[in-house]
């Protein structure tokens, strides 16, 4: 018998993996990360992508769950460098001339802001308030159950709803319009049940957490889990694509950061035909198409709010943003497309030259698309930000094939680790009792597509991690 080297071997140094091998080593065991890429970081890399002295994120930007995560607050992280810089304005939605929707950290601020004094506190409030009981509950395995089922209960009744259904709750359309774009960033149709989740988990976390970038970029929430790993005994080693698991070198337990396309390539052979199967009817979501900025000065928006904002969606109303998202749904190209941007150094200079400015933009599209969706993205932030373009001193775009090729796990654009819907919203990579778990009992699967999902806040992995410790 082949003499093992190492309790555990994590494939994939994203968040995911960092946060499942550092749980690994807190329970005592010795770890090996591998990384395909050069450096590590999975979907919270930081990158000179267009010139030198703009660091862009590569693909996270804004990090709600992360800074709410329980995992990763546990984590002694700002010892090792990660500080959480939070905007004056979490979110903005512009609403045409000098008008636009804001998010901010109090509930009653936002309210009144949006003139849904009544609406806003009716749907968010009981959320903020019960935060604490209902976080375990949303990041962590579908069977945990939250202490006070009330607050459960109320979220769940909700969430269940298409987001157009609890959208029609607020009063006014600028709070629908601000409801609609959070809950967009799910890449789903808003007109399909559980679509109001996201909108309702991301719009109570800007009020308990905010929405806050990571100092220097995203590379520094990665880094610091690096850090800190390295008080153990472990090792990361990038470089190393690994195509058959059979070629890793002996340990006990085998935890993958990747997609359940990568994890048949990967371990197929070793999993049962059924098991095999319904692994391949996995479902994948709508891509991405993202261009990164480096800009002159700061974003001329016509609305004062958006140039305080860590975040800014364009769209148009809630009707405008559900009708754009069904188009990418049925397979097309929207004109007018639901677009989300980061202005990360209007909170962080340390990410461009003195004066200048880095923006990072995306907007959905299908699954695979090739359409260059550069002239559509900058018409939506040119109407709401009028001389935009004479701004721009280098521009870096990246559509669904790109950012495969960049990332194995974003299969045709999909920044989510699949499709954020239907049943597969909460039960992911299949139906079971126990998600991180494969029919081999010495491999787990670690990545966003096992619960709670997408998001920079290490859950899967630790979830995995904390079961492959029971197996060790």
């Amino acid at each position: 018998m082949a003499r093992v080297e190492h309790d555990a071997i994590i494939v994939g140094a994203g968040p995911n993996g960092l946060a499942a091998a550092t749980t690994l080593a807190e329970g005592g065991a010795s770890v090996l990360v591998l990384e395909a890429g050069e450096t590590i970081g999975g979907g919270a890399r930081t990158a000179e992508l267009t010139l030198p002295g703009f660091r862009h994120d590569v693909c996270s930007a804004i990090h709600p769950t992360g800074v709410l995560s329980p995992y990763l607050s546990s984590l002694p992280l700002a010892d090792h460098g990660l500080e959480w810089l939070h905007p004056e304005v979490q979110a903005a939605h512009p609403l045409g001339g000098d008008r636009a929707a804001v998010l901010l950290r109090s509930v009653e601020a936002t309210a009144a802001a949006l003139g849904d004094d009544r609406g806003y506190a009716r749907v968010i409030g009981p959320l903020v308030d019960g935060w604490d009981d209902l976080a375990p509950h949303l990041l962590g395995p579908p069977r945990r159950l939250a202490a006070r089922p009330v607050h459960a209960t109320r979220f769940g009744a909700r969430a269940l709803l298409p987001a157009t259904v609890t959208g029609r709750l607020f009063d006014g359309e600028p709070a629908r319009a601000l409801f609609a774009g959070v809950a967009a960033h799910i890449a789903s149709r808003l007109d399909r049940p559980l679509t109001s989740a996201a909108g309702l988990v991301l719009t109570a976390a800007g009020h308990v957490g905010g929405w806050p970038v990571a100092r220097g970029g995203s590379q520094s929430i990665v880094d610091a889990l690096a850090s800190h790993l390295a008080t153990f005994p472990s090792h990361i080693e990038t470089g190393h694509r690994v195509t058959d698991i059979d070629d890793l070198p002996p340990s006990k337990v085998v935890l993958l950061d990747v997609t359940p396309r990568q994890l048949l390539a990967i371990a197929g052979h070793r999993l049962p035909d059924r098991y095999r199967r319904r692994l391949a009817s996995f479902r994948y979501g709508a891509g991405s198409f993202k261009l990164d900025y480096a800009l002159d000065g700061p974003v001329p928006w016509t609305a004062e709010a958006c140039r305080r904002a860590g975040t800014v969606h364009l769209g148009g109303t809630m009707a405008e943003i559900a009708a754009a998202e069904r188009e990418v749904h049925l397979g097309r190209i929207s004109d007018h497309p639901y677009v989300l941007v980061a202005q990360q150094s209007v909170v962080d200079p340390s990410v461009a030259p003195a004066g200048r400015h880095t923006l990072w933009a995306y907007t959905h599209v299908p699954n695979g698309s090739t359409v260059d969706m550069t002239s559509r993205i900058e018409d939506q932030i040119e109407r709401a930000a009028p001389g935009f373009r004479d701004l721009v001193l280098a521009r870096a775009a990246r559509g669904p094939a790109e950012m495969e090729e960049h990332n194995a796990n974003l299969v045709g654009g999909d920044i989510a680790g699949g499709a954020v819907d239907g049943l597969q919203a909460v039960f992911r990579p299949l139906i079971a009792f126990r998600p991180y778990r494969t029919p081999d009992a010495a491999v787990f699967l670690c990545s966003s597509s096992t619960p709670p999902g997408a998001g920079v806040h290490g859950m899967c992995g630790h979830w995995a991690a904390r079961a492959a410790l029971r197996a060790l």
